[in-house]
């Protein structure tokens, strides 16, 4: 089966691969980089897979991403365009953050899970283009201990 072409962000925060869903202009690429600038000051691990555009498949019953050659290694910076940064070339994903509207942003975090070609994942919910709030959230949801 090909690789399923999927629209979101993709990066590993310490251990764990995260992706990074939601409309065009959400503020899919402002919160991976905010992410990843936030545990690198704090000497943890952090990198960018692939930005926009990922490519998706399954082994192991696990779900792998990695970017198209033609943009593996950019992120695109609003209103500076495509920007080259460190990366590494595929990644397990362990978790979805969804970037929604406000209104669609639930208050506290419930046990949601979404499945991406197959495989189970948990989802958390976040309002789109608020990076001062989404960055903490996603960084605290990354200390609690999920089922692999």
């Amino acid at each position: 089966m090909p690789p399923a072409n999927i629209h979101a962000t993709a990066l590993v925060l310490g251990d764990r691969g995260v992706l990074i869903r939601g409309a065009s202009g959400s503020g899919k690429t402002t919160l991976a980089l905010a992410l990843i600038a936030g545990f690198q000051s704090h000497g943890r691990f952090a990198r960018l897979v692939g930005d926009d555009q990922l490519f998706a498949t399954v082994r192991g019953g696990r779900l792998v991403v990695h970017a198209p050659v033609a943009i593996a290694g950019l992120a695109e910076i609003r209103g500076i365009g495509p920007h080259p940064l460190p990366f590494l070339p595929s990644a397990v994903i362990d978790r979805v953050v969804w970037l929604v509207s406000e209104t669609q942003a639930p208050r506290f975090a419930d046990q949601r899970s979404e499945a991406i070609a197959g495989v189970e994942l948990p989802r958390l919910d976040l309002a789109a283009r608020n990076t001062a709030a989404a960055a903490p959230a996603v960084t605290a949801w990354m200390e609690t201990t999920l089922p692999r």
